[in-house]
Formats: structure tokens, C-alpha cells, sequence
């Protein structure tokens, strides 16, 4: 018997592992490409009411006064960074296409085919379309070690992981059904709350996954894959069942690993002995999400001699066509403190900070009234087709218009120089909030267009960035990280590194853990079943027929449900 592990295409949020177990003497339960999927919204555009408009966002950033996040531009950076380069999808196929051609060949020459087969032999290889596997047992030594190595806790240890297994095969069937109530209800409504509430998702990659994010992606892949397999393999050395081999593999371009096991002694076993085998791979992708979360909640502490946290977030990319890509914006090595009046700390501060600015109206600015009658100048006041005012008719890219309300007049308007009005003003809603010092203030707040907002972000000791665009654009196209170095020599990426690497892999091996026990055909959860079945019914249903029909009906409920799951996702993720 063989257990392997396929690609995913679920991300926990969600993802899985599959596996199937064949008759022969050396069979693989062996995972095919169930979906993950990561979080990766792109946000709606903001489109200014007429192209005049949406020229002068775009003139303004480029002249340095403002950031601004031009909207057709921020579109197609989004956009952009979501497809898939046709070069990429060339490269694997006819990669794949040149691998399967050049191996044809080599067995149908009459000369080459026995040196070839041979020496695909000695190296444990093997090729199919799209499919390469290598195995061998230079590792059985290990396992051998490791699964005689303290009998009695390996016992406790996969007991333990025979509970969970079972638990998580009736907890998966629960969560799917729920995901795919969500989903139903999701294309029914679009309500984006539900889309945020789905823990399993499918993924994409180049859809809704970033190309940028690949690397992690497959890695994860690799490492829960791997883990995986280990318990498999280790488990079966403690059941006594002869270990045949530790192979990787890779399916199109999804790397995962398999363990060879001698399917005679798995099948002479019990079935409480088969559980402990077939629960393991679960237990074991549950186990390394729980350690990489425990890194991720202990990373501050662990990286603390090097780095320190809690005074910012530090700017690490700035995207070449990002709106805060210029000579007053951001740039690698920032250290960002307040977006508007709010405080960041961190990255997450940073983030709930602009999903608030997003909320809410736009916040306003104190000017003094001596100071707005001396940088406003008359202008025509206009509606756009929003029903927002624009007084801002001249030529200057700088400026932009802001409404205010005196003792006299509710609704008055004025265009201004934005960095000279506002860049040392304190932040307001009201008039009264600007009443210190005796000083006759006025609440001035920027009349834009749609969710437009202006927003200042400081990063001291550099100039304010003044930022005008949605506050969505800003997210996307800037990474930071809570992490300072505290000495120059230390790299600001390490880090984003470690805790993106942990994230992905809480993700993908929790996804694994929970995919990979539905009661489903070619799954573990097939085997976990049946052997469950074995171990409580055979006292209640005395036929061995008919608990096989029992089976049989529960595996083809499991899999139309993880089916109409992979379907509707794909369609979500892709046809939409």
C-alpha cells in the first residue's frame, strides 16, 4: 500500500490531501488535487464620474504633491497581479509535453529501452503525463528508528491521533456542509460577509492566489505533504507492518510525497491497528498547524534579541505602479506611525486602521479661518454625476476641493493647495472639535467622488504622504512588517518570511487535516471509515456485505458533498 499526497486545492480557509488504496501487495492511499484557497479580495474599483476627473488623479501623483491612486490604473494593477503570464502556463506544458515525449521515445527504441527502464529503475523513478514520482529507501532506516522509538508513548501518540482522525472525519462532513450552505447562499445574495465567513475556499493559483505567493504555496505544499506521510509511515512501523519505501512526487506542478507500505500485513491487522495507521497523516498535518501557530503567536518573543515591535510598521515593498510609489511616498524602510488620527503599531493596526478609514466618511482637517481665506481663491462649483461637489476647475495638480460650514453658511466650498492646508492640521468632524486656544478654526473635510479618500500617512522624519484614492488600493500595493531590526546588518525580510511561511502552513496542513478525512473515495477518510465500520458495527451487522453497503453509501454521500464543494468553488474563484 501506498499513501501519497496529491496537490491541494483547498486552503484552510482551507485544503486537502486524497488517497487511495489499491489491492495489489504495494498500493498507495494517495492524495489528487483537492483546493486551497487564501483570502486574496481585490476591491472594487473607484471610478471617477468623467475621464477629466480621473486624468487629473493621475497627473496629480505623478507631479509628487499627493499620492493619489489613479482608479483605471489601481485596476489594472489588481487585475494584473491576479492572471496567470501566459509564458508561465507555456513553460510547464511544454515542459511537460517535452519530459512525456522524450520518455516515449527512450521506450519505444528497441536499443535504448532496456538501459532506459533499467536506470528509471535503479533511481525509483517513474513518469506518466503530468505525473513524475520518485521513491526510495534510503530513508527506511529512519523511519525504522523513529517508529521503535519509545513504544509505549508512539502508542499514547497515536491513539490520541486515532480520536482526532475520527473526530475530524464527522467534524469534516459538518464543516462542508456548512461551506457549501455558504456558498449557495453567497451566490444567491453576494453578500460579502458570507464570502469573509467561508472557512474553506477554493483556490487558484494566479486566480486568487498571488503568482507572487507561489513559493510559500508550494513549499507548504511540500512540508504538510511530507509530514503527512511521516505518519503514515512511522504508525505502520509500530502496528508492525513492513515499510517498503518514502517517495516525492510531482503532479503538474504540485509537489507531494508518498510512503509504500506491504498491503498484506496492513490487511492481517485489526482495525483499531488500521485506524492508528490511517488517522495518522490527519493527526500529523493537525499537529504542524498547531506548532506553526505557536510560532507565530511566540515569533515577537523568539525574534526579540534581533528585532522589536509594537513602534510601527515597516514599510518592506512598495509595488512599482503603487499610488504610493513617488518622491513624497512611501519607500523600502519607512516606518509608518498614524494613518490619519489613527495610531498603527503594527501591520494590523495598519490594516484595521484603513478598513476604518474605508467605513467611515471622510475625516476632516482644522484650519484656521485666516489661513483658508488667504489659500482659497474663487472657483466654479460644480456636481459630478455622484452627487458630490467639485470646486477644483483650475489646472493645478495639487489642489483639491474642501467644504466647510461657517455661522453664517452650511454648505461652502473652497479649493485649496492640499499639503499647505492640511499637513500640520489637527483632525476634526465638526467645527467644534477645532475650537482651541481661542482661535476662530474652521472643520474643512475634501469633497471627492465615490469611496475616494484623503488620507494622511505619517512616517517620520520624511514629509507626510498625502494619499488620495481608495484606501483598499493603498493595502494591496504596500507590504509592511511589525518587525524592526535593531541593527542595520539584519535583513527587514526574515521576518515576512518566517510569519508568511507559518501562516501558510497553519492554512494548508489544517486544510489537509480536515479535507482528508471526509468519508470520500480515494481519500484517507475511506479507510478511516471502513476500518470504523469494522471496529463498532461488526457485532451489529453481522454480514460482511452489508457493512460494506453501509460504507459504501456514506463514502458516495462524502464525496458528491466534497464534490459540489470543489465544483461551486471553482466556479465562484474562476467563472464569476
Amino acid at each position: 500500500m501506498r499513501t501519497s499526497n496529491h496537490s491541494p486545492l483547498w486552503i484552510f480557509m482551507g485544503r486537502g490531501r486524497q488517497g487511495r488504496l489499491d489491492t495489489s501487495r504495494r498500493n498507495p492511499i494517495s492524495p489528487r488535487p483537492v483546493v486551497p484557497s487564501l483570502p486574496c479580495p481585490i476591491p472594487g474599483s473607484v471610478r471617477p464620474e468623467n475621464e477629466a476627473a480621473a486624468g487629473r488623479f493621475r497627473d496629480t501623483f505623478s507631479s509628487g504633491g499627493i499620492s493619489v491612486c489613479g482608479n483605471r490604473r489601481c485596476c489594472r494593477l489588481l487585475l494584473g497581479a491576479a492572471m496567470i503570464p501566459i509564458p508561465v502556463v507555456v513553460c510547464v506544458l511544454g515542459g511537460w509535453c517535452v519530459i512525456y515525449l522524450a520518455d516515449t521515445l527512450l521506450r519505444s527504441s528497441s536499443s535504448l529501452k532496456a538501459s532506459y527502464e533499467d536506470w528509471l529503475m535503479s533511481y525509483g523513478l517513474s513518469i506518466s503525463p503530468f505525473h513524475m514520482r520518485w521513491q526510495t529507501a534510503l530513508f527506511n532506516r529512519l523511519f525504522y528508528s523513529w517508529g521503535r522509538w519509545k513504544p509505549r508513548f508512539l502508542y499514547l501518540w497515536f491513539s490520541i491521533g486515532m480520536v482526532f482522525g475520527i473526530v475530524a472525519m464527522f467534524g469534516s462532513v459538518v464543516l462542508l456542509g456548512k461551506t457549501l450552505m455558504q456558498t449557495l447562499t453567497l451566490m444567491i445574495t453576494e453578500a460579502p460577509a458570507v464570502q469573509n465567513d467561508r472557512m474553506l475556499q477554493v483556490v487558484v493559483p494566479g486566480v486568487n492566489l498571488p503568482i507572487s505567493q507561489l513559493t510559500y504555496f508550494f513549499t507548504a505544499i511540500l512540508i504538510s505533504g511530507v509530514i503527512h506521510e511521516v505518519g503514515h509511515g512511522v504508525a505502520a512501523i509500530r502496528e508492525q507492518v513492513r515499510f517498503n519505501g518514502f517517495g516525492i512526487f510531482i503532479f503538474i506542478v504540485y509537489p507531494g510525497a508518498f510512503v509504500d507500505l506491504f498491503t498484506t500485513h496492513l490487511q492481517l491487522i485489526s482495525p483499531v491497528q488500521q485506524l492508528r495507521i490511517f488517522c495518522a497523516g490527519v493527526w500529523h498535518n493537525f499537529v504542524l498547524g498547531v506548532a506553526s501557530l505557536i510560532v507565530l503567536f511566540l515569533l515577537p518573543a523568539i525574534l526579540f534579541p534581533f528585532y522589536y515591535t509594537g513602534v510601527g510598521a515597516l514599510v518592506t515593498e512598495v509595488t512599482e505602479d503603487s499610488p504610493a510609489n513617488g518622491p513624497r511616498g512611501l519607500f523600502v524602510g519607512d516606518l509608518v506611525t498614524n494613518l490619519q488620527d489613527c495610531s498603527v503599531r503594527g501591520v494590523e493596526d495598519w490594516n484595521s486602521c484603513l478598513g476604518e478609514i474605508s467605513r467611515k466618511t471622510q475625516i476632516g482637517y482644522c484650519i484656521n479661518a485666516a489661513t483658508l481665506q488667504q489659500l482659497s481663491f474663487p472657483a466654479r462649483v460644480y456636481r459630478r454625476l455622484d452627487g458630490t461637489v467639485e470646486c477644483c476647475s483650475n489646472s493645478s495638480l495639487t489642489d483639491v476641493c474642501f467644504s466647510y460650514s461657517n455661522n453664517l453658511d452650511s454648505h461652502l466650498y473652497a479649493c485649496l493647495p492640499a499639503r499647505k492646508a492640511i499637513e500640520a492640521s489637527q483632525v476634526c468632524r465638526t467645527n467644534m472639535d477645532c475650537q482651541k486656544d481661542f482661535v476662530p478654526s474652521l472643520c474643512v473635510t475634501p469633497s471627492l467622488e465615490n469611496q475616494t479618500r484623503l488620507i494622511r500617512v505619517k512616517h517620520p522624519p520624511h514629509i507626510d504622504m498625502l494619499f488620495v484614492g481608495h484606501p483598499m488600493h493603498l493595502q494591496y500595493t504596500v507590504s509592511l512588517s511589525s518587525f524592526v531590526p535593531r541593527h542595520n546588518f539584519l535583513s527587514i525580510d526574515l521576518p515576512v518570511v518566517i510569519e508568511t511561511m507559518c501562516k501558510y502552513l497553519i492554512s494548508l496542513s489544517g486544510a489537509l487535516a480536515v479535507i482528508n478525512a471526509v468519508p470520500c473515495f480515494a481519500l484517507d477518510g475511506q479507510w478511516i471509515l471502513n476500518s470504523f465500520l469494522e471496529a463498532t458495527l461488526a457485532s451489529l451487522i453481522v454480514e460482511k456485505q452489508n457493512r460494506e453497503l453501509v460504507g459504501f453509501l456514506i463514502l458516495l454521500a462524502g464525496s458528491a458533498l466534497l464534490a459540489a464543494n470543489v465544483a461551486l468553488g471553482l466556479w465562484m474563484v474562476t467563472a464569476r
